[in-house]
């Protein structure tokens, strides 16, 4: 039975809890024993708190049988990833800085998983306060990917697509400010999606770089994952980015073909760089499209060749910004020995921040001084807005557009460590969505020659969500993939 309740689905799941076959705790405990047998080999999740885990089960399965009222995620676990704030939990982002801080409120997106009566399952790991592609800057352990041990699940929300992967968790909760939703997802092989900028609040997400990050799902299906959408998204009013829009019923229009589908496909993502592998299942998806009648264009985002430069003068200068509230004076961590004020505040951001933070708040302080304000931050906004108006001509001759997530499968552990500009160039597909503040979504599509997943993006006009799954409910539907599980008990560390 425990092995049956990991392999499941989250739809799936809810149906056995609703038909009374399995109950809450036994769904919980099938995944809390999960990451016990595998997490070792993983090392997806930061923290878990197995009883508090057991009690919240037991509650939901308490109010079942009362016959009270029950939400929409009733037992289900979710993994939420180490940057997400959920009342007496830690929110550590991965960094020394924030070891010992525990969260004294939910984050929106969690009051709402509570809402839905979802079980909160563990904190999930993740790059450094989400800086990076590689999950390799946590300052506790480096998450592997469950399909190879020596290689990357991606970055940052690694953690999350891992433990997604792996069957510790049904669905799990990520953030997204230049990719790090997708690009895990494709090289774990699971769906994972970033909403519109606005259409999920960013209250209670510790911040890197606040006109990029994004909340969003990770699942195993497309189904499941407009199911965790449609439950997170909606107007908070405690987030000035917040939009004020309706939220539809995503799944209630999931499996209604899209008729005269336009497909864009961009020149500029099939150039020198894509790997061969990558190249042949992304096209081999489009074929799968054409097939049902699609009609697919090429479309110009003429200005994206800018994007890795674009992000990296815009989000390091909003981490500048948003980190500078680490200074040991209010919370978190405070270095043991100094002398005086500046000493103290540069003794702790020295210890308290790992390399590529440091790196990212060094860049940002750059651009935004004085002298260089004008010549990078103000020059990099005006791209930006260019970048936009590419994708509002693109999503007047297209519905969605499809391409690669990224430019290589999963690379190995500490291949790119050392080389930051090729760290950053793995990004370089899925930074315009953020840039612009358009959804994209990575589907799987295949697997390289190696046995690597390979995932497809899918992107869309802004708040076009409810399109963008009907499209990647398509593609699964019609392609179907075959659902092929990661070999987790030839890893170091793997039981099973």
């Amino acid at each position: 039975m425990s092995s049956r309740l990991t392999d499941t689905g989250a739809r799936d799941l809810l149906r056995l809890l609703e038909t009374g076959e399995v109950s809450c705790v036994d769904v919980a405990a099938a995944h809390l024993d999960r990451i016990g047998a595998v997490d070792g080999a993983v090392e997806a999740f930061l923290s878990v708190d197995r009883e508090q885990v057991l009690a919240d089960a037991a509650e939901v399965d308490r109010k079942r049988q009362t016959g009270e009222s029950l939400g929409r995620l009733a037992g289900l676990p979710v993994a939420i990833k180490d940057n997400i704030c959920a009342a007496g939990a830690p929110a550590t982002c991965a960094s020394r800085m924030l070891e010992q801080f525990v969260s004294p409120y939910d984050a929106h997106v969690i009051g709402r998983l509570r809402a839905a009566d979802a079980v909160l399952l563990g904190r999930t790991n993740l790059d450094e306060f989400a800086m990076g592609s590689s999950c390799e800057s946590s300052a506790f352990q480096p998450t592997r990917n469950p399909w190879d041990a020596e290689r990357s699940p991606g970055g940052s929300s690694g953690g999350s697509a891992a433990a997604v992967c792996a069957g510790m968790a049904p669905l799990a909760l990520g953030s997204d400010t230049g990719g790090s939703i997708r690009q895990p997802a494709s090289f774990c092989g699971v769906v994972g999606m970033k909403p519109t900028y606005g259409r999920v609040s960013r209250y209670g997400l510790v911040a890197f770089a606040s006109s990029l990050d994004q909340i969003g799902p990770f699942a195993r299906g497309v189904e499941d994952a407009a199911l965790l959408l449609e439950i997170i998204a909606g107007h908070d009013p405690r987030d000035t980015t917040s939009v004020d829009q309706p939220v539809p019923s995503y799944l209630d229009t999931l499996d209604e073909p899209l008729k005269g589908l336009r497909i864009g496909v961009v020149p500029e993502h099939f150039g020198e760089g894509l790997d061969s592998d990558v190249e042949t299942r992304v096209q081999d998806a489009i074929d799968v499209y054409r097939s049902l009648g699609a009609e697919i264009r090429e479309v110009s985002l003429p200005h994206s060749k800018y994007c890795v430069a674009v992000y990296y003068i815009v989000a390091p200068s909003e981490a500048s910004s948003n980190l500078a509230r680490y200074d040991g004076v209010h919370y978190g961590f405070r270095a043991a020995e100094y002398d005086g004020l500046i000493d103290m505040y540069a003794a702790t951001r020295g210890a308290g921040f790992g390399d590529e933070v440091k790196r990212r708040i060094m860049l940002g302080t750059y651009a935004l001084s004085s002298g260089y304000y004008d010549a990078y931050y103000v020059k990099a906004l005006k791209v930006r807005r260019l970048i936009r108006q590419d994708f509002d001509a693109a999503f007047q001759e297209v519905d969605v557009i499809a391409g690669p997530v990224t430019p290589a499968p999963a690379f190995r552990i500490g291949e790119l460590i050392d080389d930051p500009l090729a760290m950053y160039l793995n990004d370089i597909y899925t930074i315009s969505a953020n840039l612009a503040g358009v959804p994209g979504i990575s589907l799987p599509c295949g697997f390289t020659s190696s046995e690597l997943p390979v995932g497809l993006q899918l992107m869309a006009a802004p708040f076009e969500e409810e399109r963008l799954l009907r499209a990647a409910r398509m593609y699964e539907r019609e392609a179907d993939v075959p659902i092929r599980r990661p070999p987790l008990g030839m890893l170091p560390g793997g039981s099973v």
